[in-house]
């Protein structure tokens, strides 16, 4: 069976028994390919202390941070060890024997969180021939009955970003009928431009959105996310986490992150100009792409096929893509790409020239 999320290659390897080269570029992740801000770095040794206490349970200095940098309250804040724990006290806290809608294909993370605690898990599967856009009528529809619905956007693992008004019009349904939106902004920090909701906030209590911290800090290992919701929500919320959550040096680190808007500044443009020049490479191979606006994408053979063949060559070169083998909608007939820095993409480039060759 193959692995059922990016990163870790090691297990990819395995799963399909082929020997893993000493150089590899791991394209499954989507994290900053810059690695952690320079403020991380020096300031390491800083951290070092903390190992020995334990952390703020609170987690206070770093809400104070993220609500300070979104003008928000801290009280609408509620901090996790990645945002996985947090999908994951989400359906614990206000799923339980209920009803739920994912907008597919998604992250993983959120059908696995439910299973153990919804009644039954819906699939609004978003299309090809659409352009991935949302229809809203059709999710409208299928939000009838369900307590809650989860939507990655920008999405994972298309890039897309959804039009505004469609998302506006979705929470204002989902409200009417009593029904969560569970909003997973894991990426949008990638965008050239602002596509988050968060100042729609205050006008919907049914509204609950994720960040990450981990990807475009290059902080996988220190696990850290976060989310905003109405203070009622976040206090049903915390009933469900456990005590000292997020470790001491996951929470400076986080600090000190926060500080550094050149350095995303700095990441927006580099992924806008490598992701532009990367898709008039691939379409010159011949190569399908998802109009993704953020830091990964789609691609697929034309015309359509199973991609383990293009897997499997890729990974005896070192080149390490995602299957999609376990995203609804997609049944293996893509890849996700990252998009990292120029000599990394241009040796993914390469190996895909290689192939269209032999093929």
């Amino acid at each position: 069976m193959l692995p059922s999320h990016g990163a870790n290659p090691s297990y990819l390897y395995k799963s399909l028994n082929i020997r893993m080269p000493e150089n590899i570029i791991d394209f499954s992740v989507n994290i900053n390919p810059f690695g952690p801000p320079e403020c991380i770095r020096k300031n390491w040794d800083r951290f070092f202390p903390f190992v020995a206490d334990y952390p703020d349970p609170d987690i206070r200095e770093l809400r104070a941070v993220i609500a300070g940098k979104e003008n928000v309250s801290p009280e609408n804040i509620l901090i996790g060890n990645g945002a996985a724990e947090l999908i994951f006290i989400i359906a614990a806290a206000l799923l339980q024997n209920e009803d739920v809608l994912i907008v597919e294909p998604a992250f993983s993370e959120y059908r696995k969180a439910c299973e153990p605690f919804s009644r039954r898990i819906s699939s609004y599967v978003l299309k090809e021939e659409d352009n991935w856009e949302l229809n809203v009528e059709e999710l409208k529809t299928a939000l009838s009955g369900k307590k809650a619905v989860f939507l990655c956007h920008p999405n994972n693992p298309t890039g897309k970003v959804f039009n505004r008004e469609a998302l506006l019009e979705i929470i204002q349904d989902a409200k009417k009928k009593h029904a969560f939106v569970v909003l997973d902004e894991a990426f949008y920090d990638f965008a050239l431009e602002n596509v988050s909701i968060l100042n729609c906030l205050s006008s919907f209590s049914n509204v609950i959105i994720l960040r990450s911290l981990t990807k475009m800090y290059a902080i996988a290992g220190l696990r850290l996310g976060f989310l905003f919701a109405d203070e009622t929500v976040i206090q049903r919320l915390k009933k469900f986490q456990v005590h000292w959550s997020v470790n001491a040096i996951g929470q400076r680190a986080g600090i000190e992150a926060l500080k550094d808007e050149d350095y995303v500044k700095k990441t927006k443009r580099m992924i806008s100009q490598e992701r532009k020049r990367m898709f008039e490479h691939l379409h010159e191979l011949g190569f399908v792409v998802a109009d993704s606006s953020v830091n990964f994408y789609l691609l697929r053979e034309q015309p359509k096929k199973d991609m383990l063949p293009l897997i499997r060559f890729l990974l005896e070169r070192g080149i390490v893509p995602r299957h999609t083998y376990n995203f609804n909608g997609l049944s293996g007939k893509y890849i996700r790409l990252a998009v990292k820095r120029k000599e990394e993409n241009d040796r993914l480039l390469s190996a895909l020239k290689e192939w269209k060759d032999k093929c």
